[in-house]
Formats: C-alpha cells, sequence, structure tokens
C-alpha cells in the first residue's frame, strides 16, 4: 500500500507573522548587548563621584602620604564649621555681598564635603567629626555677632583660614602620586579660590589679614 506525506500550506499572513517572530528573537540578544555597552560607558557619574571601576582602581592609584591623609583631614574639617559659618550670613550679615559669599560656602563646602567622605573611603583615612576646637570657637563668635560686626569678622576670619588651606592644596598637588588626591586637589583648589575672591568682594578684607596669612604661609627662610 503506497502512502503518501501531507504537507502543510502556511498561509501567505501565518507565513509573514512567523517570519517577523523569528527576526524579532534574533535581534533580542544583539539590543541587551549594546545597552549592557551603554551602561558600561555611561557608568561615569557627577564630578565626585565614581563608579564600580574606578574604585576596583583606587588600590592602584598610588600611594598616600601622610600629607595626602593630613589633606583630606583639613577638608573635612573646613567644611564642618565652614557650612554653619554660610548658614549665619543668611541671617546675622547685614551685607548682600556677605550673604552671597556665605552662600557660595554653603554650595561649595557641601559638595567638597560629600567628596572627601567618598575619597577617605576608599582610600582608608579615618576622618574626623568635628570642627578643631579653634574653628569651633569661631562659629560661637559669629553666633554672637549681627550687623556690621558680624560681616567684618566672617568676611576676615574666613579669608584668613581659606588663605592657608589654599597654600596647602598646592603643596599637595605639587606633590602627590595618587590620582585621587589629585582630582581632589583641583575641586578643593577651584572651590577655595572661588571663595577667597567672594570674600574679597564684600570689600571688608582688611590688609592685616592678608600679611598674616603671607606670615603663616612663607616657608622659612
Amino acid at each position: 500500500m503506497r502512502h503518501t506525506r501531507r504537507t502543510t500550506r502556511l498561509s501567505p499572513r501565518t507565513l509573514v507573522i512567523t517570519i517577523a517572530i523569528v527576526a524579532l528573537a534574533a535581534l533580542v540578544p544583539v539590543v541587551i548587548s549594546l545597552q549592557s555597552g551603554d551602561n558600561a560607558a555611561n557608568a561615569v557619574t557627577a564630578p565626585g563621584q565614581l563608579n564600580a571601576a574606578q574604585q576596583g582602581e583606587a588600590g592602584t592609584a598610588g600611594p598616600v602620604t601622610e600629607l595626602d591623609k593630613t589633606f583630606l583631614v583639613k577638608v573635612r574639617q573646613a567644611g564642618l564649621w565652614e557650612i554653619p559659618a554660610g548658614r549665619l550670613a543668611q541671617t546675622n550679615g547685614s551685607s548682600e555681598a556677605v550673604k552671597r559669599a556665605g552662600h557660595h560656602l554653603l554650595e561649595g563646602h557641601s559638595r567638597l564635603d560629600q567628596l572627601v567622605r567618598e575619597d577617605a573611603e576608599i582610600l582608608g583615612v579615618e576622618l574626623p567629626n568635628e570642627a578643631t576646637e579653634e574653628q569651633q570657637q569661631w562659629v560661637t563668635q559669629m553666633e554672637g555677632l549681627r550687623g556690621e560686626e558680624f560681616d567684618k569678622f566672617f568676611a576676615n576670619v574666613l579669608r584668613s583660614s581659606h588663605g592657608k588651606i589654599f597654600a596647602t592644596i598646592g603643596e599637595v598637588r605639587a606633590g602627590t602620586q595618587n590620582d585621587l588626591i589629585r582630582r581632589h586637589a583641583r575641586e578643593a583648589n577651584q572651590t577655595v579660590l572661588d571663595h577667597m575672591e567672594v570674600l574679597e568682594d564684600t570689600g571688608l578684607v582688611t590688609g592685616e589679614t592678608l600679611a598674616e596669612v603671607e606670615t603663616a604661609v612663607t616657608p622659612p627662610k
């Protein structure tokens, strides 16, 4: 007895749909692969943040010296008293220039404080949670001042402080062998320079303050 093979014929519409499904299935892995590549390429976030790959490389970014560690500590301590000082400028200051300088302090040191905590964690550097005793005393003094007295004290004590750490930043950047510290020094340099300028724009920084800073940062002969 002769058997005949029955052939199932697909309608044109069914055939088109089948081909489309097969093509779509072939494209899915390609799309996923491309998206993964895009995510990896875009993993770098805002300044001051490191992606996972950068964090993994932090250990090979270069040695961390005692000066590097001291620098991170000083940046942290600066934020701990200058952020409160910036807030006080908004309530106790009498001039718009002082309030503007205080606003710059708030923004700049909030950004630097986040950065210093990130870098210190990566590099294994322990940071303080309090400003120095002298810095805390400055904040206490500002809390008791109002108007022009506040303005003058604020402008001069902060210009003096920024001038001294500005010199430290230059010393660190000139000699550090660590890539993270170099990046941090660049960010700190830009922030501190901006703060010195807005403090000077108040017109209240005295020659005595600048002379005191010069004496403090001039290397002994």
